[in-house]
C-alpha cells in the first residue's frame, strides 16, 4: 500500500521539496511514520487520510493543495498523507479518520477543523488567517 502511496505522491512531491539546508520540513510527505508533536509550534499540519491512495477525494485535495503551495508555505502549513488504515499510524490513532477525511492542526497542536470532504487552499486559508497566532504572526512580520 505504501509503494502505491509512493508513486501517487511521487507527482505531487517534486514541487514541495524541502528547503537546500534541510532546515524546513517536506511541505507535502507521508505521515506513516510522523508525529504531530514534531510540528509543535514551528508549523501547522493537514493531515489528508483516506483508505485508498486510488480513493478520488484524496487525489482532489492533493490537486487542490498543490494549486496553492506558496499560500500554504506563506502560513507555515505542511502537508501529511496517510491512505494505509492496516498501518494503524500514530495519526490515525490520534485523529482517529473514517474513510477521506482533511484534518487542520494549530501550531498549538489542536485540531482546528476535519472536514469529510475535500477543501480549497482558499477555504484553508481563510480559516487559518483567523487564527490568533497567525493575526499575530502577520503583526510582527509587518514590524508592529
Amino acid at each position: 500500500m505504501r509503494a502505491i502511496l509512493s508513486v501517487v505522491l511521487a507527482g505531487f512531491l517534486p514541487l514541495a521539496a524541502a528547503a537546500a539546508d534541510g532546515s524546513a520540513p517536506e511541505l507535502i510527505q507521508p505521515g506513516y511514520d510522523g508525529e504531530l508533536a514534531e510540528f509543535q509550534w514551528t508549523h501547522r499540519p493537514v493531515v489528508v487520510f483516506a483508505d485508498s491512495p486510488e480513493d478520488p477525494r484524496f487525489h482532489e485535495q492533493m490537486e487542490r493543495l498543490m494549486d496553492g503551495l506558496e499560500a500554504l508555505k506563506t502560513r507555515d502549513v505542511v502537508v501529511l498523507t496517510d491512505t494505509d488504515p492496516a498501518a494503524k499510524s500514530a495519526l490515525r490513532k490520534k485523529l482517529r479518520p473514517r474513510g477521506f477525511m482533511l484534518v487542520l492542526v494549530g501550531k498549538d497542536g489542536g485540531v482546528k477543523l476535519r472536514k469529510p470532504h475535500p477543501w480549497t487552499v482558499r477555504e484553508l486559508t481563510r480559516t487559518i488567517d483567523k487564527f490568533p497566532e497567525r493575526l499575530r504572526e502577520v503583526e510582527e512580520r509587518r514590524g508592529g
